[in-house]
């Protein structure tokens, strides 16, 4: 039975032990594989292997059974709608509780202001069991579970303050004002409610890479029936339709251009900030904005299959996935509540030990209840890795996972794969020698036969010669791929071949090669040209017909990517399967030092280059830079597999077998990656250093008793916001 993905939306978790709670009621559920619950999105992400038709429906039960709500995986976009409406609660209780906080703030004016008994009890008690209801409930829910939450100390607490105040109200002596906590319940609930509602708020800005990238999505599409031409709902478009975009829409599918020319502007999608000039035969991509010209174009891929919607499913795969540190963070949250509850308990017996009266002890242990809430731990991973996972998709990388993210940032060494990545994988016939009784047009025309059905980067190339030349490819018969060696097949009743130095050495023949011949090799290897050669097979073995050579340009900034990789570093190795000499004047133009080469690499031995070099460097991580056409076993034996987007599609190929998918062919990416993964992992550590450092530091104070319970609710509320604005600050990256 094939594992299939559910995504649920849980409303009502507050902290990390909230997470847990939830992973733990839906891990119960017969058929589930793994869950991961993401409390800064919101969202369950269910792996499960199970036949059952009431699947989902068991899943909200067991949701709805630990206390909260399952709802729509969009609820956060449709929560967007009604953020005020959420505000007012928080500017309610705000309302009630500064009258409370009146008296406090005369006293700055040495002025001594003395609210009523009895209107603090009416103005702190709608704060507490009105707007505080929603502590009670969750509090409640955990306890019926067996597990303690924030709302456990939220409303322990603040009962605790309110309670105490309930108490001495009722039984002070008549003529005696008693000092009352009604304010240190109501501001707590204030400010615990404010902190969720700037959270809630700052947890939206996390998520605009997604919403930026579903708002590229047009609702209609031109298409073409017969002559005429009608609108149709984008859900309604078929691979095969003809649709018209005019100047200023949006690409409403993937497709190639049939006709027209335009400038197109991709940036939202590959990060790529000129647009791009498109011509007939050209690539488009859905989402992407015409320029000025009308293009006409057949469609592809729509809906899921789209790019567009694969790219949006990585970036929600990258920010629903949980980075292998947060399973620590979270057999920490599954204590610590319980501890606290446990040192709220031993600080209020202290103090009470040691003649400090009831009510401070109650006081000192209301203030550790209310500043150890755990919200801050359950958001400090999952926010750093949805900013710089919806920042890295607006530059054009594509990160697949949490845990690809901490291995980007350790790499020590990349292996880049040299057609496609290193270089423009546009090669061009530079010339073409031929034996005596040969002809070039003959030998391009066999050439072209051959390589009719390869999509290799040389064989478009031999293609595109024939063509200039005005040279018709002969018909072929039972073509032969023999892959990273060449081709061979039955073209005019006679078998031949085409293929690299490494086939012809293979043929094993022992015709020496002719003078002329020889001299062409020698001179293009010098500079660096990739050579094939024509090859018949006659009675006596195979003779050479004529050679090929190849030249191929470095990508513009290809020499200043690898350089910068330096300036990390990081340690580079290019892998080819050109000749040695040709592999070594390439990389001597792109920076490479000759001990920095691996030639004559077959596509299948690039994974036992990259174990190699795993091998060579214990310990350290290795990536590996691929077009993501047939690099695919590489990427997946890397540690971090970098696949390139290819011009000329295998973006699938690619965002399956890499850690992490560049969208656009600039090498410049891949230090780009590898830096943004640092200052992500950065923030990471730096929200987890924080939200200890709360704790560590609050716990104690609040103990000892300099803390009260309103200054230790605002520390609370604002370690939670410090948290996400922290996570935020990498949407000021710009590469």
């Amino acid at each position: 039975m094939s594992e299939t993905t559910t995504d649920l939306g849980i409303g009502g978790m507050t902290c990390a032990a909230c997470v847990r709670r939830v992973e733990r009621a839906l891990t119960r559920v017969p058929g589930v594989t793994e869950v991961q619950v993401n409390l800064a999105t919101e969202s369950a992400r269910v792996h499960s292997q199970s036949a059952d038709p009431d699947f989902q429906a068991r899943l909200r039960r067991a949701v709805q059974d630990a206390g909260y709500t399952a709802v729509a995986p969009d609820h956060l976009q449709a929560r967007e709608a009604h953020k005020w409406q959420e505000a007012l609660p928080v500017a309610l209780s705000a309302l009630l509780s500064l009258p409370l906080l009146w008296p406090m703030v005369a006293m700055l004016w040495g002025e001594h202001v003395h609210l009523n008994p009895w209107w603090q009890l009416a103005l702190a008690s709608p704060v507490q069991f009105v707007f505080g209801a929603r502590f009670y409930r969750g509090g409640w829910h955990a306890l019926r579970n067996g597990t303690a939450t924030m709302d456990v100390l939220v409303a322990l607490g603040t009962s605790a303050a309110w309670g105490l105040s309930l108490w001495l109200l009722l039984s002070h002596a008549e003529g005696h004002v008693p000092e009352l906590y009604f304010e240190s319940s109501a501001v707590v609930i204030t400010l615990v409610l404010l902190g969720k509602w700037l959270e809630a708020r700052t947890k939206q800005q996390t998520t605009t890479a997604i919403r930026a990238l579903e708002a590229l999505r047009p609702t209609q599409a031109l298409v073409e029936q017969g002559e005429e031409t009608r609108m149709v709902a984008v859900q309604d478009l078929l691979p095969g339709d003809v649709i018209r975009i005019q100047a200023g829409e949006r690409l409403p599918a993937d497709g190639v251009v049939l006709d027209g020319q335009s400038h197109v502007d991709e940036s939202m999608l590959t990060g790529e900030p000129l647009p791009v000039l498109k011509t007939t035969d050209a690539r488009v991509t859905g989402g992407s904005l015409n320029g000025e010209g009308l293009l006409r174009v057949r469609v592809l891929a729509t809906g899921a299959h789209s790019m567009l919607a694969q790219i949006i499913r990585s970036v929600e795969d990258a920010q629903a996935s949980q980075a292998p540190i947060q399973r620590q963070v979270d057999r920490v949250s599954a204590v610590f509540v319980p501890v606290v509850m446990l040192i709220a308990l031993v600080t209020a017996l202290a103090w009470w030990a040691q003649g400090a009266g009831l009510e401070t002890a109650l006081l000192r242990a209301v203030a550790v209840l209310v500043i150890a809430c755990p919200c801050a731990l359950g958001l400090a991973t999952p926010a750093a890795l949805m900013a710089g996972t919806g920042v890295a998709a607006q530059a054009g990388i594509l990160i697949q996972n949490a845990q690809a993210l901490e291995w980007a940032h350790r790499v020590r060494w990349v292996a880049f794969d040299k057609t496609g990545t290193l270089t423009e994988g546009k090669p061009r016939v530079l010339a073409c020698v031929v034996t005596e009784g040969a002809t070039e047009p003959q030998a391009l025309a066999t050439a072209a036969a051959l390589q009719g059905a390869s999509a290799h980067p040389l064989a478009r190339a031999v293609l595109h010669a024939a063509q200039a030349q005005g040279v018709h490819a002969l018909p072929v018969q039972d073509a032969q791929q023999r892959t990273g060696l060449g081709v061979e097949g039955r073209v005019a009743n006679q078998t031949w071949g085409l293929g690299s130095l490494r086939w012809w050495r293979a043929l094993d023949t022992r015709k020496p090669v002719l003078a002329v011949l020889q001299s062409a090799l020698d001179d293009w290897q010098a500079r660096g040209a990739t050579v094939s050669v024509l090859a018949l097979q006659r009675d006596e073995g195979w003779e050479l017909q004529a050679v090929f050579a190849f030249g191929d340009e470095p990508k513009p900034h290809a020499a200043q990517a690898i350089a910068a990789l330096r300036a990390q570093g990081i340690g580079v190795r290019m892998i080819s399967g050109d000749h040695e000499r040709a592999a070594q004047a390439m990389a001597a133009r792109l920076g490479f030092q000759p001990d920095e080469v691996l030639a004559e690499v077959l596509p299948a031995d690039k994974a036992n280059a990259i174990r190699a070099l795993q091998a060579q460097h214990p310990g350290e991580v290795v990536a590996f830079v691929g077009d993501g056409i047939n690099d695919a076993p590489a990427l997946a034996a890397a540690h971090v597999g970098m696949a390139m987007a290819h011009p000329e599609g295998g973006q699938d190929v690619a965002m399956h077998a890499a850690s992490l998918t560049l969208l656009r062919g600039d090498v410049r990416l891949v230090a780009q990656a590898i830096a943004l993964s640092r200052l992500t992992v950065r923030k990471l550590r730096q929200n987890l250093f924080w939200a200890f450092g709360y704790n560590a530091a609050g716990i104690p104070l609040a103990a000892l008793g300099y803390l009260n319970p309103m200054l230790a609710g605002l520390a609370m509320a604002l370690s939670s916001v410090s948290v996400m604005t922290n996570a935020l600050t990498l949407k000021r990256w710009r590469g």
